[in-house]
């Protein structure tokens, strides 16, 4: 309660009024002042009713969560359970009281029935005492029931309080341990740093020691004068190495029995477990990397085709002008009463989700703009060495995180059927089209603002049995390590390490060839010598004012630009998303809500032919995709949509009667 958006009235303090029949307002006492109208006296009632009783319960909530705060002790823990054993036990005694009140009450009843018929004509007065008397009894026997309710009542309470203050104990234990840890890994972290400051000034009192020497021995050749330029030519000896960490998968479950296997030379642990148990088995080595970088590859360009005709059985294409950028987006305010107004009795797969909540993009759009960076797998296909090709391709998979620590906005869903083509031959090289093949719903209303990739990720060859490991490092506050980190090897089939990669997902991936991987230990680590740093991938970063765009790059800007001669499924050609880019986005909800219901109708209609063709007993043919057809992998046996290679001659003779109608 006590976090609140910008533009909200906390309801434990506000106030509420009514001016008329219709209008009432909603203010905090100050700054804020919600004027509300209803369509009649009635509805304003009900609304004015309702956000009191809301606001009682607000406020019992915040009575509730101070008394969570005042934590009882231990001792008052355990006086808790006595006092809750003891009223059990009262309970007992009280159910004792009650079965032995409705044993003699019923006997005082039959036994005023029977002195009812027998001196029912004795006294005239006698009647009336009798029912008066039995009249008692049962009121007695209802009170003596509700009592025991009552108290029934008040241990379910008592207990229910003990469980909540039970989970607050639990709850506190948990922060503790969590600060103990904190604690203790900044106690880690100081422990390093003095002994790095220590090691410091060690190297500086030698290095001192060292000019002194050099002075006084200069001092004593005869005709020698110490002079300050003479001083400025003693520097300290600066190392032409640099060392880091990584860790490197054990493989030995691939070719066991090997002798000359890298990770048979230097795995520390016992040979154990099944091949699942070896397969995730790490050994941390230290890398010693000459300074510096390779003459030829000092800077990464992006590869631009001058002359069309140099690619092979293609025309001569013209570059063609395209737009840098796209419009600024306008500041829409964001109404969350209205979104969970229409959520209310609806399915999870049928509330409509507001383009504010989007990029002007596809996800088709999206997965394209993978190959921004395509000219590292040029580069990659021109090298004759298997395990730096391997590098590049790994380069090649991290550049594709580049963009998401600023693109927090989700594309948008591709309808069944939508496809997108992008012809770049111009300028990158390549052309590519995609399609829509199933569907996915999105549940996640709002994303976070910012975003990690973390995690290991395994590149496999599938001809040489080459792999590339990576690690994606997690951002952590106390982590010596910085943030967005990946390291990685490139290994043989035996194990051996050829390349090591490092660098940081969000700006740049360098490599280096491993020269000497065996025979050199530093502690229990081993010792791995490579060659200077190859820039595998740098990034380009979007222009400054990106942030006003959705920080869209110039390829990104440039993929929903509108092209001729496209596919009718393009998705160029969808309406909401193109709504949303010319900045009419109430439009672009209105028309994004009437795909989604056409949507819908033709999946209520492919379901209920699929239950005809169930029960007259005949196959039922679902969606087909146009342009991929669905085959088995060969490498890894999982289906896969292998492209048919008739959407760029269906486009040049402008035949698109395959095309599904799922636009409006």
């Amino acid at each position: 309660m006590a976090h609140t958006c910008r533009g909200t009235i906390s309801l434990h303090g506000a106030f509420i009024h009514t001016e008329d029949t219709c209008n009432f307002t909603i203010s905090n006492g100050g700054t804020q002042t919600f004027h509300l109208k209803a369509s009649s006296e009635v509805e304003r009632q009900r609304w004015v009713t309702a956000l009191e009783l809301a606001k009682a319960k607000a406020i019992r909530m915040m009575e509730e969560d101070d008394a969570e705060d005042e934590l009882p002790k231990e001792t008052e823990k355990n006086e808790l359970q006595i006092a809750l054993r003891a009223l059990n036990s009262k309970l007992e005694d009280l159910t004792t009281c009650n079965d032995l009140i409705v044993k003699h009450g019923s006997a005082l009843q039959r036994s005023l029935c029977e002195l009812e018929q027998l001196s029912l004509g004795d006294s005239p007065d006698l009647h009336q005492k009798v029912k008066a008397v039995n009249e008692r009894a049962t009121l007695f026997r209802i009170t003596a029931n509700a009592m025991i309710n009552a108290c029934s009542d008040y241990l379910d309470l008592a207990s229910s309080q003990g469980k909540r203050w039970q989970r607050a104990l639990q709850y506190e234990h948990e922060q503790r341990m969590r600060l103990e840890e904190m604690v203790e890994q900044l106690a880690k972290q100081h422990s390093r740093l003095e002994a790095v400051a220590r090691k410091e000034a060690k190297t500086q009192q030698a290095a001192a020691a060292l000019v002194e020497q050099s002075k006084a021995h200069a001092a004593l050749q005869p005709g020698n004068i110490v002079s300050d330029e003479d001083e400025e030519e003693f520097h300290d000896a600066v190392e032409d190495t640099q060392e880091f960490e990584l860790e490197i998968p054990d493989f030995r479950h691939r070719h066991e029995g090997s002798t000359t296997s890298f990770s048979s030379e230097l795995d520390t642990e016992n040979d154990s477990g099944s091949e699942a148990d070896t397969r995730h088995k790490h050994t941390r080595a230290v890398i010693v990397s000459m300074k510096g970088r390779a003459e030829m590859d000092t800077e990464i360009e992006k590869e631009i085709f001058e002359d069309a005709g140099d690619l092979p059985g293609s025309q001569q294409i013209v570059r063609r002008k395209r737009r840098m950028r796209i419009a600024d987006k306008p500041n829409y305010s964001l109404n969350l009463w209205s979104i969970m107004k229409n959520c209310i009795g609806k399915e999870l797969t049928k509330i409509p989700m507001p383009v504010n909540f989007n990029e002007p993009l596809s996800m088709l759009q999206r997965l394209t703009e993978d190959f921004e960076y395509s000219s590292i797998l040029d580069k990659a296909a021109k090298c004759s060495d298997p395990h730096e090709q391997m590098a590049y391709v790994a380069a090649f998979t991290i550049s594709s995180y580049s963009t998401t620590t600023t693109r927090t906005s989700k594309p948008f869903n591709p309808l069944l059927g939508e496809s997108f083509e992008c012809d770049r031959r111009d300028d990158y090289g390549w052309r590519a089209v995609s399609e829509q093949v199933m569907t996915t719903v999105h549940n996640i209303i709002v994303g976070k603002l910012w975003i990690d990739q973390s995690g290991e990720m395994d590149i496999v060859n599938h001809t040489t049995k080459d792999n590339c490991h990576l690690k994606y490092y997690a951002y952590s506050y106390f982590s010596r390590e910085p943030p967005r980190k990946v390291t990685g090897v490139v290994t043989d089939v035996e194990g051996k390490v050829h390349w090591v990669l490092s660098g940081h997902w969000d700006d740049r991936i360098e490599g280096a060839k491993v020269f000497e991987s065996a025979g050199m230990m530093k502690g229990d680590k081993p010792v791995l010598e490579t060659g200077p740093s190859v820039l595998l991938w740098k990034r380009v970063y979007p222009p400054p004012e990106a942030a006003r765009y959705f920080h869209f790059t110039v390829l990104a800007a440039q993929m929903n630009e509108m092209e001729e001669s496209v596919a009718p499924t393009d998705s160029r050609l969808r309406p909401d998303q193109r709504l949303m880019e010319d900045g009419r986005w109430d439009e672009a909800n209105e028309m994004k809500l009437m795909l989604e219901e056409k949507q819908r109708l033709k999946r209520r209609e492919k379901e209920l032919e699929a239950e005809k063709a169930a029960a007259e007993g005949r196959p039922f043919v679902p969606h087909e995709p146009v342009w991929f057809r669905k085959e088995r992998d060969p490498y890894t046996g999982n289906l896969i949509h292998m492209y048919k290679g008739n959407y760029w001659e269906c486009k040049e003779a402008q035949q698109w009667n395959a095309c599904p109608d799922i636009y409006v």
